[in-house]
């Protein structure tokens, strides 16, 4: 149990490279090499694997629950509709709600690491 423990700390950042790894052969089947360009946003991830930095990690953490909060906050304004969305983007925030759901929790536990000084 210990031994588990111990790597718990890197799952938040592997979700994430796992996300960015599937979008990026996603798109890469469409768009070709402007799809590169996504794996940039992996590189924050690769690095607090590799040689894990408190700032980086606790910037990375603000910036994914922001990003989660805003797009909750779109779910939230499509159930109470507030805002009248077109019916594509009624699909997108279907099918993208356990990735958000996700990313929100994700985010929250490198928030967590950060505080509690696992790094």
């Amino acid at each position: 149990m210990h031994r588990i423990s111990k790597y718990t700390k890197f799952i938040p950042y592997l979700y994430f490279l796992s996300v960015i790894v599937y979008w990026f052969t996603y798109l890469n089947q469409s768009k070709g090499i402007s799809a590169y360009l996504i794996l940039l946003a992996g590189i924050p991830f690769l690095w607090q694997l590799v040689k894990p930095n408190k700032k980086l990690n606790f910037s990375l953490g603000i910036v994914f629950v922001c990003l989660s909060s805003y797009v909750i906050l779109a779910y939230l304004f499509d159930l109470l509709h507030i805002l009248q969305w077109p019916e594509s983007s009624k699909q997108l925030l279907f099918y993208g709600g356990l990735l958000v759901i996700g990313n929100f929790v994700m985010s929250l536990w490198i928030l967590r690491n950060s505080i509690k000084k696992v790094f």
